[in-house]
């Protein structure tokens, strides 16, 4: 008398639907966050378009160094000609301003970051501080 069953002679007719059930799962959950970007109430419309090219905002950099030495660009300027230098860059006319870069040495005086952007700030433009530690 054999009461053991024998593990080969057993068939299985089931398919193991697992598997099945996390891929709908995931493809559910797909169609279920699309349908809630999709908005079928847009209303299409032609937008004018230009010819010519439209001015692109420029940056100027301003560099302070320990010393108190100006930079506007790569040109050193007298700190008291400061304003008619960045004006150069800054038509008061313009729609578009420039942005005023601040690139200050880490052991250069604050005061003369206000300077900078104050005379900025006179002429229009916006204005935005990085500082840089001196080795």
């Amino acid at each position: 008398m054999s009461f053991r069953k024998n593990k080969l002679r057993e068939n299985h007719n089931e398919v193991d639907a697992g598997p099945l059930n996390d891929i709908l799962f995931i493809l559910l959950m797909f169609f279920l966050m699309i349908s809630t970007l999709a908005n079928p109430n847009v209303i299409k419309m032609s937008v004018p378009r230009s010819k010519s090219d439209t001015k692109s905002k420029q940056s100027v950099v301003v560099s302070v160094d320990k010393d108190k030495n100006f930079y506007v660009g790569a040109k050193k300027i007298v700190p008291d000609s400061l304003e008619s230098a960045l004006r150069k860059y800054i038509n008061e006319g313009d729609s578009v301003k420039p942005a005023v870069v601040i690139n200050a040495d880490s052991i250069a005086h604050w005061g003369e970051v206000v300077k900078i952007m104050k005379a900025a700030r006179r002429l229009g433009a916006t204005t935005s501080a990085t500082v840089t530690g001196s080795e």
